[in-house]
């Protein structure tokens, strides 16, 4: 049995309920027919137009991004800036583009808990918890719980206590990372940390408010890394690409299991062209 756009929606509305998303966030169906059947899913952390590009190549049906192609509503499609080109390309194929993005972040077991753990976290908890308001018993997935079991970034421990340092090189070993750029005293001792995937900066409050002595994020800005210094706190910035990209393979193997649980043969594949667009020369 195959699958339509709307299904594979709903599924993944179930993953990660709209409802978790920021005000300013758009998720959900980018471009597509919602009606039209679904053979191959890609998942990626950007709709580039390198991506999209490959994707319409390899007849993939429906792509699966982290960050949506559309932020604000469109006045124009000009076929020739990157953002018309990705609109024109996918309509052509017909490839659906969706986005799951700050209600992925936010979830129990997105992107935040495959940071958590791919860094070795224990006794994980939520570092500032969402606030949904009002909503429909519709609104809370079976697979998802109620709103106390999700928010922004995550606390928890070391399997032992360690130096900045030491945290530093584990943390770039973990994450393949050839450099981190760090804040705070090398050789402080930590047992606790927080971690926010993607732009940590709106979360150093509340790190600051917390009992962890590093935050472990990315896009930290200047005074941020300040003001950690000055409360003998620590920093490592990883990066926005490193904290997010994770997601693709995790998210990939997670709607794969559920498709075939559900006798869905439908291929899902994580994307595997994807770089950070920042280097270091």
């Amino acid at each position: 049995m195959g699958a339509t756009v709307a299904q594979i929606i709903k599924i993944m509305d179930q993953l990660a309920p709209p409802w978790l998303a920021e005000e300013w966030d758009n998720v959900g169906l980018q471009i597509g027919d919602p009606r039209l059947p679904v053979r191959r899913i890609w998942v990626a952390l950007d709709p580039s137009p390198e991506v999209v590009k490959a994707a319409c190549e390899k007849n993939v049906d429906l792509l699966i991004t982290h960050h949506p192609l559309i932020f604000r509503p469109l006045k124009s499609i000009d076929f020739d800036t990157p953002g018309g080109s990705i609109i024109q390309m996918a309509a052509h194929h017909q490839l659906a583009i969706f986005s799951a993005h700050t209600n992925l972040d936010t979830v129990r077991d997105g992107v935040n808990d495959v940071l958590a753990q791919r860094l070795g976290l224990r006794h994980l908890a939520i570092l500032q918890p969402v606030h949904a308001g009002e909503r429909s018993k519709e609104d809370i997935s079976p697979l998802t719980g109620s709103e106390k079991e999700h928010g922004i970034g995550r606390i928890g421990s070391l399997a032992k206590a360690s130096s900045l340092k030491s945290l530093v090189s584990m943390v770039k070993k973990k994450l393949k990372l050839d450099f981190v750029k760090i804040a705070g005293d090398p050789e402080m001792k930590v047992t606790r940390v927080a971690i926010c995937s993607g732009s940590g900066s709106s979360l150093m409050q509340t790190f600051l408010s917390s009992k962890a002595q590093v935050f472990i994020s990315g896009d930290i800005h200047y005074h941020d890394a300040r003001d950690a210094e000055n409360a003998n706190r620590g920093i490592i910035d990883i990066g926005h690409f490193p904290s997010e990209h994770l997601m693709v393979g995790a998210l990939a193997h997670q709607l794969e299991k559920i498709l075939t649980g559900e006798g869905i043969k439908t291929e899902v594949e994580p994307c595997a062209i994807e770089t950070d667009p920042f280097i270091v020369l």
